[in-house]
C-alpha cells in the first residue's frame, strides 16, 4: 500500500488532530515522524513536519474532506 502525505503539522497534537477526523470519516490515516520529531526539540522542524499519510487512492478525497471542513460557514 502506497502512502501519500495529505497534512504537516509541527506538533503531535494537530497531527493526531486531523488523524482523528480522518478516521471518523471513514479514511485509513496514519501518523509518521510522531516519535523522531519528540525526540528533539526543533527536529520536527528539521525533519519538515510530523507526515499525516493516507493511501494513494484516498488522497484526493481526503484532502478535500480536510480543505471543504475548513472552509468558513455560510
Amino acid at each position: 500500500m502506497s502512502l501519500v502525505t495529505i497534512f504537516k503539522a509541527f506538533n503531535p497534537a494537530d497531527a493526531q488532530l486531523v488523524r482523528s477526523r480522518l478516521d471518523a470519516a471513514g479514511f485509513q490515516a496514519i501518523v509518521a515522524d510522531e516519535l523522531a520529531a519528540l525526540s528533539m526539540d526543533g527536529y520536527s522542524m528539521a525533519i519538515g513536519g510530523i507526515r499525516v499519510q493516507v493511501p494513494c487512492e484516498e488522497a484526493e478525497e481526503a484532502k478535500a474532506f480536510l480543505a471543504d471542513d475548513d472552509a468558513p460557514a455560510e
